[in-house]
């Protein structure tokens, strides 16, 4: 019995496909709808199209040849689709949204099925339209542009043949769809429409068919003015046999209300000759409403977005004022305590050891330290130790007079004797040569000094702020850096702390920055969002806050239409040259033994060779040897030319 019920099927599929009279037409096969035929009393599938097995994800044969509750009846669904398939049959019509399918992966497909039924050789099939509920929601969402809804429509124009010929039942397809689709003949007058049609017009189907739908709901503009049929664009595709689409018009129901739509009016050609239109449209009052919503909202916004950016703005420059202490700027803890050691210290006279990485910021804090103290009115002197020759140390601390040696054409004064009464700022005071280190100490301690060449001792009072990155008690222990001097310097330390050990001053900075380059390189100001702040905390600053000033300045150089980027830029910094640990040796690090002076030359030439020969010679820069050893360019090149390393 079994064996003859699937012959039985088979010849019926076959009858199906290629008997002359068969109801599967190529539209069926081609159109962009999944659509699928099967047989409820026998459990089988009759005929699948091409969007249906791709929207399943079988090929053809796979799913003809399994029955239909094999892919839709799933156990915990088996009772919906009995329900569905049950009301088909009886109501001619069914739709759900509760049925899903399985594909050839096992991956679930929750789908959208409208059921028609379709009488044929006394048997009663049903022809299932399927969609994807995942991509109905993505067409929904795109239908607020024209492109997406012109494609849906122009997809219809495939269709256009199964109105012609109305006594092969063929139309019952339309009658699932969503889009409002009506036919007419050469003299304008209704021969088709299909249900969904006919309820935005308000209409019965017999009020429309035989009538010329022009003056059902397409007679008067929006405004009330007169609409002539000559103008109709959905006649004028029965006359010239051109496509025409309405963007936006109007149609009228039968209460005499009227609603916005899109259509496009399709010649039916056959035989070389026009035979009437196909016409699909569909109401478009809730994407207008909705771009109308939307329109307000982003004129709102934006509204909003410009008063915040001024307000936001504003309060930086608060903040920034009420967050910079001397032009030192932060509220982080080590900033806060930093600000009070200063208040603390600046009325003395104590000697100050400021400690910290190259580019934390050590001369701010040494200027601040003067501007508070009772000095603030005389000057305050800055000396690069690492940039002064051993053999200038002298005229360049203490001065010199005329004659004192081959090149002294007149009297100098030295920093010293300049600083008289203020303060002077030794930075870098970690790379002054053992030997010199016993001349600086006198003055510190008596006060006193020579000029080179003159006898003549001379009295200064003067404020002492040292500053370093070198870790000055492992100089001492190694008898690089006399223990006296280190004491009669090292009165009031201040640890400078690096900006990655700070970063929720970051906001702060990047504000006070951006001010400062914008002023100076005249540059438009642009303010940074807060995915631009994340960005650049998340950075761990290895130049501290002198790179940050770089990455701020080169990125509003580089701004575009007023949108800045740090991604590419701190890619780039990251992207430096290295020197393999065992290649070279960190000046700190803490060694076997006590080094000589010799040693120690050896070692710093050995260091600095290496590091301008990985960087081939380049100095200055992301990727220059300065910038790999974590010092000043001109202290390295100062360096450079009094150990005579050529570069």
């Amino acid at each position: 019995m079994n064996m003859m019920n699937n012959m039985n099927a088979t010849d019926f599929i076959s009858d199906w496909v290629t008997s002359e009279n068969s109801i599967r037409p190529l539209v069926f096969e081609h159109t962009s709808q999944a659509l699928i035929v099967l047989d409820p009393h026998q459990n089988q599938f009759i005929d699948v199209n091409i969007s249906a097995t791709r929207l399943l994800r079988y090929e053809r044969h796979e799913i003809i040849q399994k029955t239909v509750t094999s892919i839709f009846g799933h156990l915990s669904q088996l009772p919906h689709l009995l329900a569905f398939t049950e009301e088909a049959l009886e109501n001619d019509w069914a739709w759900s949204n509760e049925l899903c399918s399985f594909d050839k992966q096992g991956e679930k497909i929750q789908l959208e099925i409208t059921s028609i039924s379709l009488p044929y050789k006394n048997k009663t099939l049903l022809i299932w339209s399927l969609v994807d509920v995942k991509e109905l929601e993505l067409r929904q969402l795109k239908k607020n542009t024209d492109k997406a809804i012109r494609t849906d429509l122009k997809e219809w124009q495939a269709l256009q043949e199964l109105f012609i010929d109305s006594d092969t039942g063929k139309h019952l397809l339309l009658s699932s769809v969503g889009d409002g689709i009506y036919s007419i003949n050469k003299q304008g007058l209704c021969t088709f429409i299909n249900p969904a049609g006919a309820k935005m017009l308000g209409l019965q189907p017999e009020d429309v068919l035989s009538n010329n739908i022009h003056e059902i709901h397409h007679h008067t503009h929006e405004n009330g003015e007169h609409y002539p049929v000559e103008e109709c664009p959905i006649y004028a595709a029965v006359h010239d046999g051109i496509v025409y689409e309405g963007i936006q018009e109007i149609f009228w129901r039968r209460d005499g209300s009227c609603f916005p739509v899109e259509f496009t009016s399709t010649p039916v050609i056959r035989d070389s000759e026009i035979i009437g239109a196909v016409v699909v449209f569909r109401d478009i009052t809730d994407r207008l409403n909705t771009e109308k919503q939307l329109t307000h909202a982003l004129e709102e916004l934006q509204d909003l977005q410009s008063r915040l950016e001024q307000q936001n703005e504003y309060l930086q420059e608060e903040i920034l004022q009420e967050n910079k202490y001397h032009e030192i700027v932060g509220n982080s803890a080590s900033i806060l305590q930093i600000i009070e050691k200063i208040k603390i210290v600046a009325s003395t006279d104590a000697n100050v050891m400021i400690y910290g990485e190259s580019g934390t910021g050590k001369e701010l804090i040494a200027r601040a330290i003067h501007q508070s103290s009772h000095r603030k009115q005389q000057p305050l002197i800055r000396v690069n130790c690492a940039a002064i020759p051993s053999e200038l140390f002298e005229s360049e601390f203490f001065g010199h007079v005329k004659g004192a040696f081959t090149g002294a054409v007149r009297d100098r004064i030295g920093r010293f004797e300049l600083a008289d009464q203020g303060t002077l700022f030794l930075d870098e005071i970690g790379d002054i040569q053992p030997e010199l280190q016993s001349k600086l100490l006198r003055v510190l301690q008596e006060g006193t000094f020579e000029r080179v060449g003159e006898e003549k001792t001379r009295h200064v009072n003067v404020r002492i702020i040292a500053a370093t990155n070198r870790n000055l008690k492992e100089d001492v222990k190694d008898k690089r850096f006399r223990e006296d001097l280190y004491f009669r310097l090292n009165v009031f330390p201040i640890h400078s702390p690096a900006l990655r050990d700070r970063k929720e001053d970051i906001p702060l900075l990047v504000t006070h920055f951006t001010r400062l380059i914008c002023d100076n390189r005249k540059i438009k100001y642009l303010p940074f969002s807060q995915k631009h702040i994340l960005e650049l905390q998340q950075y761990d600053w290895p130049g501290n806050i002198r790179e940050l000033q770089n990455v701020i300045e080169r990125a509003l150089i580089t701004a575009r239409q007023g949108a800045v980027s740090f991604k590419y830029l701190l890619e780039q910094d990251q992207q430096q040259p290295k020197i393999p640990r065992q290649d070279i040796h960190n000046d700190h690090q803490q060694t076997e033994g006590v080094l000589t002076i010799e040693q120690f030359k050896a070692l710093e030439i050995k260091n600095l060779s290496l590091a301008v020969k990985q960087c081939k010679g380049k100095i200055f820069g992301d990727n220059g040897a300065a910038r790999l050893l974590g010092i000043n360019p001109t202290t390295l090149i100062s360096r450079l030319k009094k150990l005579e390393i050529n570069y």
